[in-house]
């Protein structure tokens, strides 16, 4: 049997680039849990990527997740880009490689596994779920 599963992720960037953090909160059932990190030198999209990879990693491939992210980059990317990159050899429509596309292969693959359903969520506009998860990446900042 499949468990829902709510996921809030954000990435964060002190310069761009610069120190990074990336956070995400999961939920399953009555249970809630944190996950954070950082890089010393990145971007803050590269941040925003890290934090979808990371939280599905967490879950196994038995879970049904709702993930909610603030940045259209990756959920219009992982929605609707990455079919036409995939189908033109990790090039985008003007023919340039795909920047991160060694982050969009693995959300690729990991995402391919689980059943997610991806949504945006305005960033810093009160939702609890991405404020916490917007402060689980200030933290992975200041972990470097």
């Amino acid at each position: 049997m499949n468990k829902e599963v709510i996921v809030y992720t954000d990435g964060a960037c002190s310069g761009n680039p610069g120190p990074g953090g990336w956070g995400a909160t999961i939920k399953i059932g009555d249970e809630t849990f944190e996950i954070f990190g950082g890089e010393d030198n990145t971007t803050n999209n590269r941040m925003e990527l890290i934090a979808a990879i990371k939280a599905l990693e967490y879950l196994n491939e038995n879970h049904k997740i709702t993930l909610y992210t603030d940045s259209s980059y990756v959920k219009d990317g992982i929605t609707k880009w990455i079919f036409n990159w995939k189908k033109n050899n990790w090039k985008t429509s003007a023919k340039k490689p795909v920047k991160n596309s060694d982050l969009w292969i693995q959300l690729d693959e990991i995402q391919n596994k689980r059943e997610v359903k991806w949504n945006w969520v305005k960033g810093h506009a009160g939702n609890l779920g991405n404020e916490r998860a917007d402060e689980l990446a200030r933290m992975g900042i200041k972990e470097i």
